[in-house]
């Protein structure tokens, strides 16, 4: 390879660095104010999951009747929310949750059920179109940065979906948050909607010592009845457990751009520095072959 090759892939890469470097700054830049997003929802979060135990514990028996609540004999048809980004250069962060999602379909498939996807994100629709498992469900174009009106969509299909008994069981899997270099594929349960988180207010409660003269009873005094509460709490429930995937996923994405694109640049240097070096050498080879050319003419003068 010639000086001026080594020149011009030299001044490609720089210019490869430039991109993923802006990039890297981008996603740090956007990864902070995603932390402080998931920070102002976990108590409203922790507020609705509070008051869901509370009013499921005053309404007693009409718990069961909730359709929400109910735990079908025959799970056979089982749908499989993705939840992936409408980007790549993200590491691995797409497709492992491809891949667990097929793994779940295959265990299901295994035990003799049947798996329905849902996805959000530009990637995980396309890689199920790819092998031909059309998505029921495609939520694309805001997963950067969801809003709360894009969780209601998918929670109100979810709940609509296990309501008329299209499905049996709904879950989710999404990229949970820890920090900008480690993100965990996380598997829930979303509907049907969790007994033990209803029920552990009451678990609680038969375990907590009782106080002479007192008898546990809630705390609250309920207009409407609790259990008209309870029917109006559970989609909340249901929309903001959706709602905390998706700016989970989001997080995520950015910091494992950041942490890509930050290995790129890195990449991208060592590979100049070899490149300067291959650089230097040719340069070097063509000064000594320029000497020796001299030399040789000198001598022919002689």
């Amino acid at each position: 390879m010639s000086q001026r090759d080594v020149k011009q892939r030299i001044d490609s890469v720089k210019n490869i660095r430039k991109i993923t470097s802006a990039m890297q700054m981008v996603a740090a830049a956007r990864l902070r104010r995603a932390e402080q997003r998931i920070a102002a929802l976990r108590p409203y979060a922790g507020a609705i999951r509070r008051m869901t135990r509370q009013a499921a514990e005053a309404a007693g028996g009409e718990v069961a009747g909730n359709p929400l609540l109910a735990q079908r004999e025959s799970e056979s048809n089982v749908a499989i929310v993705l939840v992936t980004a409408d980007r790549g250069l993200a590491g691995a962060f797409n497709s492992q949750i491809i891949r667990a999602g097929l793994r779940a379909a295959e265990d299901l498939r295994a035990e003799g059920k049947q798996a329905r996807f849902y996805a959000t994100g530009r990637r995980g629709v396309s890689s199920l179109v790819f092998r031909k498992l059309e998505p029921v469900g495609q939520y694309v174009g805001f997963t950067e940065r969801p809003a709360y009106a894009n969780a209601r969509e998918i929670a109100e299909d979810l709940m609509a979906a296990y309501v008329d008994g299209q499905v049996d069981r709904v879950e989710i899997l999404y990229n949970g948050y820890i920090s900008p270099l480690t993100q965990e594929v996380r598997r829930e349960v979303l509907l049907p909607l969790q007994r033990a988180t209803i029920d552990e207010a009451i678990a609680q409660a038969a375990t907590e010592p009782s106080h002479p003269g007192h008898e546990h009873h809630a705390l609250v005094d309920y207009e409407p009845e609790p259990g008209v509460i309870l029917q109006r709490l559970i989609p909340d429930y249901v929309e903001i457990s959706v709602y905390r995937a998706l700016l989970e996923s989001s997080a995520s994405e950015l910091g494992a751009r950041m942490t890509a694109m930050r290995s790129a640049t890195d990449n991208a240097s060592e590979v100049i520095e070899d490149l300067t070096l291959e650089m230097n050498r040719a340069r070097q080879a063509e000064i000594t072959q320029e000497i020796m050319e001299v030399v040789a003419g000198a001598e022919s003068l002689v």
